[in-house]
């Protein structure tokens, strides 16, 4: 089943909504699926459904509802793709990653007791789940294609529970220097594990569009896959 709940913020000023998708049966884990700078899109919804498909409770929170509320982007249309940046340019960061912990809070409260929460995010989102995982207390994360997340080393000392980045190798908004620094900030974390695709560009696992990359982002989803179900499923 799938449908859009909302959620309060942690300081009760606001609320803002979310996508869910929920499994046929009790999920396994719930995954915070956080978007890219093209909102709430058909590509986001898509990744939930994927998600709830497998076993798990997704939720993906509109991360830019202080900004324009419900925005949904297409990437191959170069005006919304200019739109998009200009939101970004504009996003308050820290305050999507206090939504992200307020939505893990709503998910946990979905959940058998015991029950675990994980993030995935790409692009915009796989910086914020990098920052989740250092900021909050969700027990899995996963990055795809995450920008910045060089600037961020600084933080790693903070994650306390596996984190997952996927990184291709031609990103060209997360150049080689960057994408080396990321390796020898992470590779000896006990926590990290990176992935690297060469030939790859920025949005290759992308569900729609022209950006996507079907073998790499098929190789992405299945080591997703296997990286949930052994840190966030039970038994």
């Amino acid at each position: 089943m799938t449908g859009t709940i909302t959620i309060e913020t942690l300081d009760g000023t606001g609320s803002f909504s979310a996508y869910y998708a929920e499994p046929a049966g009790t999920p396994h884990a719930a995954i915070i699926v956080i978007q890219e700078i093209f909102g709430v899109n058909a590509g986001i919804r898509r990744k939930c459904d994927r998600l709830a498909e497998d076993g798990y409770l997704a939720i993906a929170p509109d991360l830019f509802w202080r900004l324009e509320p419900g925005v949904e982007l297409d990437p191959d249309i170069p005006e919304e793709f200019q739109q998009a940046l200009a939101l970004m340019g504009k996003f308050n960061q820290d305050a999507g990653v206090r939504d992200i912990e307020a939505t893990i809070r709503a998910a946990r409260a979905k959940l058998p007791e015991g029950g675990k929460v994980g993030a995935v995010g790409y692009c915009l989102g796989g910086r914020l789940a990098f920052m989740a995982a250092a900021r909050t207390d969700v027990q899995a994360s996963v990055c795809y294609y995450g920008v910045g997340i060089d600037g961020l080393l600084g933080e790693k000392h903070a994650i306390a529970h596996p984190v997952m980045l996927h990184i291709p190798q031609e990103d060209h908004f997360v150049d080689r220097a960057a994408q080396q620094r990321m390796h020898d900030g992470l590779d000896d974390h006990p926590k990290a594990v990176l992935c690297d695709y060469p030939g790859e560009d920025h949005g290759f696992a992308t569900e729609f569009g022209k950006r996507r990359s079907d073998a790499s982002a098929t190789l992405a989803d299945e080591r997703t896959a296997a990286f949930f179900a052994k840190n966030l499923d039970q038994g």
